[in-house]
């Protein structure tokens, strides 16, 4: 098998495991109770806490564990909206948000009354700064802007987003899901970020939400004081603790460099064969290991069951969609046509790609366009 979704998951890694295991047999306690197993249990959690503190350079109090990114957008932005209502009920984000944020944001407009200013963007999907600057208002309560995109890779400009945010004290959320370990983190920019530890070789089922001190974050659960009365339920010890483990492996990861170089001779093979394709992204402004194209010849669904039926998994985009493919939406958001979207495939690569399989995937995809070519001359003939 040859795998290039590594924006949709990772395998564990061994540092990971290695913290898990003594929480997955006799260290099986409730992180809540008073007794000995209790507080073995809560110390771990505690202990997880204060190394991602110290890795982030925030403060352990600020961290909220969640069950993953996807609740822990969805904690960030409903929590932080309706936290500051009484201030304002505007928004700002944009279309090209993963749908976590997305949706989130999409309910507090139709049930909650919120106005939202969507944020126009180039054919790259950055977003028009432009437009953010003219779209802060005075009741505006929170921008949502994601640092590095999951389809696509692209890299907002948090600098110069989180000033403009600044200077109107509007606080500034940002999904950092896919930015993680792959390029560096400042979270003096943002004033909450939204983490998920299997995309950097953690655990699935465990992430957390950074909340400045001061902000009010309102709950989405209710039935439990867990989590500084944020977030209710017991605590996934085990993956928490593997979590920590797997941010601090992360954070000291070298092999950007080697996958960038990989990604390109990718993209290098498949525009000068035979098949016709279409980049979808500014390379140099994009995550290193993300390359996203789109196939005229083929849908996307086309495309990837048959790259499934060679061995290569790659996806057309999200994977939080429960295995559908459609036309991406990251991809009309800026701009794109729907043929052109409904045609993309994302390659994403890690630590374990290898130079092999990047040249068997780009001979695959040629296999396939071929195949594709001849049976459709079969077909008029």
């Amino acid at each position: 098998m040859i795998y290039l979704d590594y924006n949709a998951t990772t395998p564990l890694c061994d540092d990971a495991r290695r913290a898990m295991e003594p929480f997955l047999a006799e260290d099986f306690g409730n992180p809540s109770s008073i007794h000995a197993a209790g507080r073995t249990a809560r110390a771990a959690v505690d202990e997880a806490r204060d190394r991602l503190a110290v890795l982030l350079a925030v403060k352990s109090q600020e961290i909220v564990f969640t069950s993953g990114g996807t609740e822990a957008n969805n904690l960030a932005v409903l929590g932080l909206a309706r936290g500051a209502r009484t201030h304002g009920r505007h928004l700002i984000s944009a279309k090209s948000e993963h749908h976590a944020v997305l949706n989130a944001v999409e309910h507090l407009e139709r049930d909650f009354g919120f106005e939202v200013s969507w944020l126009k963007m180039d054919r790259n999907g950055i977003v028009d700064l432009d437009h953010l600057r003219t779209s802060l208002r005075d009741d505006t309560t929170l921008v949502s802007i994601m640092h590095a995109n999951n389809e696509t890779g692209i890299i907002q400009p948090l600098s110069e987003i989180s000033a403009l945010c600044r200077a109107r004290h509007v606080p500034f959320h940002s999904d950092m899901v896919q930015s993680f370990g792959k390029i560096g983190i400042d979270l003096g920019l943002v004033d909450a970020a939204s983490f998920a530890a299997h995309k950097f070789y953690g655990p699935k089922g465990a992430g957390f939400v950074v909340v400045r001190s001061g902000l009010s974050l309102a709950p989405m659960g209710f039935g439990g004081a867990h989590e500084n009365q944020r977030r209710p339920g017991t605590e996934n010890v085990a993956a928490i603790a593997g979590m920590a483990a797997a941010a601090t492996a992360a954070a000291l990861d070298r092999d950007q460099k080697r996958q960038g170089e990989l990604r390109d001779r990718l993209w290098q093979t498949l525009s000068t064969g035979t098949v016709e394709v279409r980049l979808n992204h500014d390379l140099g402004l994009s995550l290193a290991n993300t390359l996203n194209v789109s196939f005229p010849a083929l849908d996307s669904e086309t495309m990837l069951m048959a790259l499934d039926l060679e061995g290569v998994c790659a996806s057309s985009g999200s994977a939080c969609m429960v295995g559908s493919v459609v036309a991406s939406h990251v991809l009309l958001a800026q701009g794109a046509s729907p043929e052109r979207a409904r045609s993309a495939v994302r390659f994403s690569l890690g630590k374990f790609t290898t130079a092999e399989d990047v040249r068997r995937t780009a001979e695959i995809v040629q296999e396939i366009m071929l195949r594709n070519c001849t049976s459709r001359k079969i077909a008029r003939g």
